[in-house]
């Protein structure tokens, strides 16, 4: 998985296997390491509960949650992506977008596009 965070906007993109293990499992995670014993780890989950994607945090975990019917359905089509907003009070709002992350076009040195969802638009580049 791929975290992408800036302002009020929290973005996630999902491999084939990521993709697989949250409709199979109902949850995929990793964790980035800064070493002496600090990490933060991000989640992505699936929950029939949920009505709308939401997001939270505690405990050094970022969960982005989706609803369950929403995930199976993403997961047999070609649906690019799934997106909400979530209040935050005072008029702000947190913006959640979870993407199937395409392979790019160029290789870039260091990457490992080999489980990356064929890319669409094969006439642009990364």
């Amino acid at each position: 998985m791929k975290l992408r965070i800036r302002g009020d906007s929290i973005r996630i993109r999902v491999t084939q296997a990521e993709l697989r293990e949250i409709a199979d499992s109902g949850r995929v995670r990793d964790t980035i390491r800064f070493g002496g014993g600090v990490d933060l780890s991000y989640a992505l989950e699936s929950d029939a509960a949920a009505r709308e994607p939401r997001a939270r945090y505690a405990k050094d975990l970022i969960s982005v949650v989706l609803p369950a019917a929403t995930v199976q359905r993403w997961a047999r089509s070609n649906e690019v992506s799934i997106e909400g907003e979530q209040a935050l009070g005072d008029g702000q709002t947190l913006r959640i977008l979870v993407e199937k992350d395409f392979a790019c076009l160029q290789p870039r040195p260091g990457e490992d596009d080999s489980d990356m969802f064929p890319n669409p638009e094969p006439s642009k580049t990364c």
